[in-house]
């Protein structure tokens, strides 16, 4: 501690010019302590600015100041003296460096003007005239620029590790997440699993029961018959016996004692109709798994989706070319509840015509009633992109919530005239963009496809111009709040189309 105040005493009574502890110190009007030396030659140095300047505090005055020994100071020089403190200061370990090569004089100033370490014969030489300060000066201006930039990169620092703390946390979550969710997907299909053994075991059991009965019915006509034949076998016995008699007497004395014939009441009506066991048991177990099938197939895709657009914080960047805007693509189909009834559909699902006379769709409380326009079947929630061709004179093309209303004024159920969808309409010679009822117009080329971008989770939705290449439209950035469907609406024109293209 005593060797730092000591330090701190040395540096508080040196010369800033010649960074020595002051010799004959004189003191400026400003406060300033210079060697007597050293700011005479500093002004002189500074004769072509007319006014001389403190090298600390830039300040000027106005005549020369008239320098005078600052006695007190220079009493306290010669006791610092004595004390020996000027062995404190330490030689540089590179001393050579500190040398001018032009002068052989240590380079105690510093040039603003060329950003170099200069000795005092140079500012009044080759430096003269530029913004120079004694080294000490610089040091401590640079000095104070350093501690911000450090305190800047400290911040740094800190908030990269705040960030790195949050993906730590963020992998912890999607790791918990995905094992308790593989977890609880086992157990799941284990329990559908369990339910289709459980139900083939019934299947089985029912199969063996009536199987079981149906045989005991038939085993039991069976020997009922058997007895039957038996009987009958026994009586044409009698008969043949009675028959290969001789003796006419003895005929007919026995033919009496024969047992009577009973009224036949069999029926042959058993081999006459065609049979039918267990088959249809068997189509109706077919039945069974093709919509199970069909179940699978059509939730399948939605699981999937569903998977990719986990939501995590690392930022998702938008595509650039078509090619990558593919990566996203989704197939849309059209829900026949929503279509408007002058509408057809066709392809799958996927093209919507308008058509002068009615369709005769059943009645559905999600039908749009008084706009031609429809919604697609499947929900966006993740980032998807859509391509539809179209072939009419105006289309609107949406997202939308499935609350939008089906009836009623256009704000509450055309797209873009209220809070809940978005649209671009695309006439013969403009676009124009349309939410709550506010619309803005923009130009762009004239292509018979247009390209839908939808990131819900970003709340970004970009429509594009497709042709070779793929231009922007418009671009909104807002915030989804439920999930999103897409929309279409047809100009009221017999035989104009919209499709949604498949996209490999």
């Amino acid at each position: 501690m005593a060797q730092k105040g000591d330090q701190l005493d040395q540096e508080s009574f040196s010369c800033s010019i010649c960074l020595d502890l002051l010799k004959h110190p004189v003191t400026i009007p400003c406060g300033h302590s210079y060697c007597m030396k050293c700011i005479n030659n500093f002004w002189d140095g500074e004769k072509e600015k007319k006014l001389p300047s403190c090298p600390q505090c830039r300040r000027t005055f106005t005549p020369r100041p008239e320098l005078m020994k600052n006695t007190m100071l220079a009493d306290l020089m010669e006791e610092m003296k004595k004390t020996g403190l000027q062995a404190l200061v330490d030689p540089s370990k590179n001393l050579q460096d500190n040398i001018c090569p032009r002068h052989d004089e240590v380079m105690k100033m510093f040039c603003r003007t060329d950003q170099k370490c200069i000795c005092y014969l140079c500012s009044v030489d080759e430096h003269k005239g530029h913004d120079t300060v004694s080294t000490a000066a610089e040091r401590t201006e640079r000095q104070r620029e350093m501690e911000v930039s450090r305190q800047q990169i400290q911040q740094e620092i800190q908030d990269r590790e705040k960030d790195v703390k949050l993906l730590q946390h963020e992998v912890e979550a999607i790791n918990q997440s995905a094992d308790k969710t593989v977890e609880d997907s086992e157990e799941i299909f284990t329990e559908l699993i369990s339910l289709l053994q459980k139900r083939s075991s019934d299947v089985k059991q029912q199969i063996r029961s009536q199987q079981e009965t149906e045989v005991s019915r038939v085993r039991e006509l069976e020997e009922k018959l058997q007895q039957e034949i038996t009987d009958l076998k026994r009586r044409d016995a009698e008969r043949k016996q009675l028959t290969d008699t001789k003796d006419h007497n003895q005929f007919l004395h026995n033919y009496p004692s024969l047992s009577p014939l009973s009224e036949s009441t069999h029926s042959s009506s058993i081999s006459i109709r065609p049979l039918r066991y267990f088959q249809d048991v068997t189509a109706a177990v077919s039945e069974v798994r093709g919509r199970l099938q069909d179940i699978l197939r059509d939730t399948w895709t939605n699981i999937s989706l569903t998977i990719t657009d986990v939501d995590v914080l690392l930022p998702q960047p938008e595509p650039k070319s078509r090619a990558e805007f593919l990566k996203y693509s989704c197939e849309i189909t059209l829900d026949p509840n929503t279509v408007n009834t002058l509408l057809l559909l066709s392809e799958e699902n996927r093209k919507v015509t308008f058509m002068n006379q009615r369709q005769s769709y059943s009645s559905h409380p999600d039908r749009f009633s008084d706009v031609a326009q429809v919604l697609s079947r499947e929900s966006l929630t993740g980032r998807h992109y859509w391509e539809v061709e179209k072939k009419a004179s105006e289309v609107g093309l949406a997202v939308t919530y499935k609350n939008i209303s089906r009836s009623g004024s256009w704000k509450g159920y055309g797209f873009g005239g209220n809070d809940k969808s978005w649209s671009l309409y695309c006439d013969s010679d403009r676009y124009v963009f349309w939410h709550n009822n506010i619309s803005s117009s923009m130009s762009g080329p004239k292509t018979s496809r247009i390209g839908v971008y939808l990131d819900h989770r970003a709340g970004v939705l970009s429509f594009y111009s497709v042709s070779e290449t793929m231009t922007l439209l418009h671009r909104v950035q807002t915030s989804f709040t439920q999930p999103l469907y897409a929309g279409v609406g047809v100009a009221n024109t017999s035989g104009h189309s919209a499709e949604f293209c498949k996209l490999k």
